[in-house]
């Protein structure tokens, strides 16, 4: 599917809102003036004068208004030009403006609820467009802003989506692997999964938001059979670095609260997220409606919330 960028004036875009009033949806994109929908293309508008033309028909529908700036379908390769000097952290100066592939997880510190991995490639000219879709660090977004701008970008950017549910989750865990272990191979396969779909183009740049040394990363991985080492650079709160972990994360939680939707409805009731005592009661719930052998498919058998919720069970029948 193509995307089209269009930089218009005002007035222009309110020429196009009356020219697809019988198209527009009733949606609240963040900064946009209007969104609309013909039968091959959607068109999102925005404050800023840029308008995002998406679908088959995306060239076709935007020559209407003017010619492309910019096109996120482009495949140009990315420059391959590398700064020489490094700047701390050992990332390359001026890394937040490169193209690069984003990895980050979401899910490791909640009881109930899978892993979720997702890496992103941001080509350095759709990173305007992103900020004006309101990418930045999903710990400053609440779950209604994450599902609108996820379902946004995951038609713009190329993406990889791993999920570790957690009957696979606790069988790994019990047989020795360490969380940091499941981490670093479901990283490093979202990985390959993006470079090989941008083939033959490569990103200037890797960035992992970092969860350990770069050395034990790289022995957790020494059995796979292939790994993604070139341009690879790791930093804590990467998401600040480049938008490209921002959009990774975004994706990541759009895809664990749409996890933790289904668990809801199998469970009957809605489930927390977290690991705080408000899970332990909803475990506990879990375990009086359903049986405690249902727990592997809900929860990480190994976090002491078991142990709590059990008591509780135990509490509760006695």
């Amino acid at each position: 599917m193509g995307n089209i960028v269009l930089n218009l004036e005002m007035n222009k875009i309110m020429e196009m809102r009356n020219f697809y009033e019988k198209n527009i949806l009733d949606k609240n994109i963040p900064g946009s003036v209007f969104a609309a929908k013909t039968s091959a293309c959607m068109i999102t508008a925005y404050k800023s004068g840029k308008v995002l033309f998406q679908g088959n028909d995306s060239e076709k529908e935007a020559s209407r208004w003017g010619s492309a700036s910019t096109s996120a379908t482009s495949n140009k390769p990315a420059s391959s030009s590398k700064a020489k000097s490094i700047a701390k952290g050992d990332l390359p100066n001026g890394i937040g403006l490169m193209s690069a592939i984003g990895s980050d997880e979401v899910g490791t510190g909640d009881f109930f609820g899978p892993i979720t991995v997702v890496a992103a490639y941001v080509r350095k000219e759709n990173i305007p467009l992103l900020k004006e879709l309101g990418v930045r660090d999903s710990k400053d977004l609440n779950d209604d802003k994450i599902i609108v701008i996820a379902k946004v970008i995951k038609d713009i950017i190329p993406f990889s989506l791993m999920t570790l549910k957690n009957e696979k989750y606790n069988q790994v865990q019990q047989s020795g692997m360490s969380q940091g272990k499941m981490k670093a191979i479901l990283h490093n396969q979202a990985i390959l999964n993006v470079l090989d779909k941008i083939s033959p183009e490569k990103p200037e740049a890797i960035l992992i938001d970092q969860f350990v040394q770069a050395s034990t990363y790289y022995q957790h991985l020494k059995s796979q059979k292939e790994i993604a080492k070139e341009n690879v650079y790791f930093s804590t709160k990467a998401e600040g670095i480049h938008l490209a972990v921002a959009a990774a994360s975004i994706l990541a939680r759009y895809a664990f609260i749409q996890y933790i939707d289904k668990l809801s409805d199998s469970a009957g009731f809605k489930i927390p997220k977290g690991a705080g005592a408000q899970v332990d009661v909803a475990a506990a719930k879990l375990i009086m409606s359903k049986g405690r052998d249902i727990l592997p498919s809900f929860v990480k058998l190994h976090f002491a919330n078991t142990d709590k919720a059990i008591a509780l069970v135990n509490k509760k029948r006695n």
